[in-house]
């Protein structure tokens, strides 16, 4: 695959009002609102994020996600990004993460 299929995930995130980008602390790059991870990609194929475990199980029964690939049992998910529905569900992730992180701040 020469394109990388997850572009429209960086661009989509960076559209939404507050996200901004900075070099993770394990290589790649996290996505971030008011100073907190929403998720971060390692390379280009491989995205994580941290959700409370209920939330973490519905993702992965749903087959949005699976379970983080180093740490399963943990509440992280990875979604390998080699297709356009992978995106689109990394994207569906990341902003149920958006809309909770928003309304902490209230």
């Amino acid at each position: 695959m020469s394109e990388y299929v997850g572009a429209g995930l960086t661009e989509e995130l960076l559209s939404w009002s507050g996200v901004e980008m900075h070099p993770h602390r394990f290589g790649g790059v996290e996505f971030q609102l008011n100073g907190r991870e929403i998720g971060h990609l390692h390379g280009n194929r491989l995205f994580d994020i941290l959700l409370p475990k209920s939330e973490r199980d519905r993702w992965i029964g749903d087959g949005k996600a699976k379970p983080h690939h180093i740490y399963p049992d943990s509440g992280w998910v990875s979604v390998y990004l080699e297709t356009e529905k992978e995106v689109a569900h990394a994207i569906e992730i990341a902003r149920s993460k958006y809309d909770q992180l928003n309304r902490g701040r209230k």
